[in-house]
């Protein structure tokens, strides 16, 4: 199973970067391989928010819908995402937010396998390059909408 982390300090409030992340259906404006985003079901329940959205995702002709479990710990400030039906026999990432100083220090993990093996050989190989290309695109979508300039 294709495994990575990425860590990155972004210059916005934690807040603005958690609100980022869990406004889903605004992926396909600026997440590479993201084509489109629906969110089902949104709950408040007390330190937890949680959604259940699909997301379409793929390059070239390999694409596909995912539903996801999604769970924002209000508390810590940690964002976990599982799969609940889809083409992938497991996917987990988890969001850290903590503030530093001027900052947010980010880190995104995530740990997943497509059911279609062929496929998952292929993302094992470009998977770091794809994450970091995913990393670059909430830094610099943050930056646009929250920077102080």
């Amino acid at each position: 199973m294709p495994k990575a982390s990425v860590k990155r300090l972004i210059e916005c409030k934690k807040d603005d970067l958690i609100n980022l992340v869990l406004d889903i259906e605004k992926y396909p404006e600026f997440v590479p391989f993201c084509h489109d985003a629906k969110i089902h079901e949104i709950k408040n329940e007390g330190d937890l928010k949680k959604i259940i959205a699909d997301l379409t995702i793929g390059k070239g002709p390999f694409k596909d819908t995912y539903k996801s479990d999604v769970t924002f710990n209000k508390i810590n400030d940690v964002i976990f995402v599982k799969n609940i039906d889809g083409p992938l026999n497991h996917l987990s990432n988890n969001w850290k937010f903590n503030k530093k100083e001027n900052a947010t220090e980010v880190t995104f993990d995530i740990d997943f396998e497509i059911k279609n093996k062929f496929l998952n050989s292929l993302m094992i190989v470009s998977f770091q390059f794809g994450l970091e290309k995913i990393a670059d695109a909430f830094q610099k979508r943050a930056e646009k909408l929250f920077s102080k300039s």
